[in-house]
């Protein structure tokens, strides 16, 4: 389940953990998960007709959401397999909340379960992924998505969270990184994203860099160009675009996903920073995603690859 290797900095030891040996799947688990997980996302309209799904939450619903969730995270991380790489797991500690940046968002961000709490890796008990607010305005959609422990990634939640001690993962370039994804180089929309880093700041809490290689070759898709569409994605905080995995289904394609963890940066807390000590730390961030980036891309089978931030 988890393996020690040597980093290229001073013999520095990475932890490894590898999904399917935590959780061994079969062809037809991961595929009735991801066939549930996006179905939501490819019928959702049809969704709307049913009127049971705007039903509060009982606790049976609650326990059976939970016990569901286990169950996809688990066996949709195994379906690739997801490796998740942890550069100093000791600089990580269980009584403090750390902000993730994770990049890139890719057509779907396919390795962030891995953060999830049903799998329990990093060693931080409370953690919550964010995800955009469209989500959450659909049905049967917005139940899965929280049961699996995803919050919408609203300033109020984000800091609230933060401040009842849960770490939070998310994807800085969001919808908007989507639109420019492109098939021969990896994409992160991080030079006008500014939101995350001044709420780690307001709050204290270390920034994390994240980056996940293979995510992007899991399916092949396709979208339309021109400034209209990324203008209509803004709109409705969602990338209208077509993509498809294994024999044309939304079943994504078995290959393995490597999603990097960096050192945390450390932050002072600093209830009103100005504009330049936002930018300062931006910088620091974005520098350390792309030596994250380099240092790491040969080592999970990608030497070749580019990564343009924007």
């Amino acid at each position: 389940m988890l393996e020690k290797m040597n980093g290229n900095n001073d013999n520095q030891e990475v932890t490894i953990f590898n999904s399917r040996e935590i959780c061994p799947t079969s062809l037809f688990h991961s595929i009735l998960a991801f066939t549930i997980w996006t179905a939501g996302i490819h019928l959702n309209f049809l969704l709307f007709f049913i009127p049971l799904l705007f039903l509060p939450f009982s606790k049976f619903l609650l326990n059976f959401g939970r016990r569901l969730a286990r169950y996809l995270v688990k066996h949709m991380a195994s379906h690739f397999p997801v490796f998740l790489h942890v550069e100093d797991i000791n600089a990580f500690h269980s009584a403090r909340a750390y902000v993730f940046g994770y990049e890139p968002h890719s057509i779907i961000p396919s390795g962030l379960g891995i953060f999830s709490d049903s799998m329990g890796l990093m060693p931080l008990p409370k953690i919550k992924i964010l995800a955009s607010s469209a989500v959450f305005i659909t049905p049967f959609l917005r139940h899965l998505w929280t049961w699996c422990g995803v919050r919408a990634a609203t300033k109020e939640n984000f800091t609230s969270l933060l401040e009842a001690g849960y770490s939070c993962v998310l994807v800085p370039g969001g919808t908007q990184e989507t639109c420019y994804t492109k098939h021969d180089n990896e994409i992160a929309f991080l030079k006008s994203r500014r939101g995350f880093i001044r709420i780690a700041m307001e709050t204290g809490k270390p920034l994390v860099p994240v980056f996940c290689f293979g995510q992007s070759g899991v399916f092949n898709w396709w979208k339309p160009g021109g400034k209209l569409f990324v203008k209509i994605a803004r709109t409705i905080k969602f990338a209208p675009f077509f993509f498809w995995g294994i024999l044309g289904s939304p079943i994504p394609y078995q290959r393995p996903i490597h999603v990097v963890v960096g050192k945390p940066i450390e932050v002072r807390k600093n209830p009103q920073p100005k504009m330049e000590e936002v930018v300062e730390v931006q910088n620091q961030f974005i520098t350390a995603l792309q030596d994250l980036f380099e240092r790491h891309k040969a080592q999970v089978g990608y030497p070749d690859l580019k990564l343009e931030i924007m």
